[in-house]
């Protein structure tokens, strides 16, 4: 389920003994494990491509409505007017595929997008849990299940860029500012290793993205050339 305006948030759940529940292991034991975000986002060998980046589209959808639902309740968010609130330069409207984009706040937005994601998650015609492997990778590997995802990150990557841009000093505050950034470092560091984020969409936040991609790529660096030495 999304976040709720009383600010709860229960993150959408892997059955045990799924396909998506063994690549979600992977994550977390890696990470759990120290591991670092490069070691986290590799595709493990012999997996899926796209079972992997289906599985990361709900953990990550799970990180950022985490983060949101901290603030989801703050009054202060009412006070932003349609088309407010967004990265400097870009508004990003609204639109759920049946009509024409609309203008929106930017708190709106945010409601709207991780409400539309997690009604995609929980459609399982669109991502299955059961326990017909076989099944759940025939969808994953279908064009529209690409389209998809590729949407999905897309979204998820505005409602960070709209964090960056008014909710930082909120989440500063409450000391959650190294969650957000460590969420975020991951989030790229996983949407760089498989390309999933036009440059157009990375533009307005290029001033967060290229040092994380900096730290990407010498990260990548370093493990090549590492058994050199």
């Amino acid at each position: 389920m999304a976040p709720t305006s009383s600010g709860t948030f229960q993150p959408l759940r892997h059955r045990s003994g799924t396909l998506r529940e063994r690549l979600h292991s992977y994550t977390k034991r890696t990470l759990g494990a120290g591991g670092s975000y490069n070691d986290a986002v590799a595709l493990p060998p012999g997996e899926s491509c796209a079972a992997w980046v289906a599985v990361h589209a709900i953990d990550f959808y799970n990180d950022v409505s985490t983060i949101w639902a901290v603030m989801s309740s703050d009054p202060y968010l009412n006070s932003f007017r349609p088309g407010e609130g967004f990265p400097s330069g870009v508004e990003y409207r609204w639109s759920d595929g049946s009509g024409e984009a609309m203008s929106v706040s930017a708190p709106v937005y945010i409601e709207k997008v991780l409400g539309w994601i997690a009604d995609q998650i929980n459609d399982e015609t669109k991502f299955p849990d059961d326990d017909d492997e076989t099944e759940a990778l025939r969808v994953f590997q279908t064009p529209q299940f690409a389209a998809l995802c590729g949407q999905i990150f897309r979204r998820l990557f505005r409602v960070y860029g709209i964090i960056y841009s008014s909710f930082f000093g909120t989440l500063e505050a409450l000391d959650m500012a190294p969650h957000l950034n460590s969420c975020f470092k991951h989030f790229m560091f996983f949407c760089t290793e498989f390309g999933l984020l036009p440059e157009r969409e990375v533009e307005p936040l290029e001033v967060l993205v290229k040092p994380i991609r900096k730290k990407y790529y010498a990260a990548k660096q370093g493990a090549v050339t590492a058994p050199g030495r």
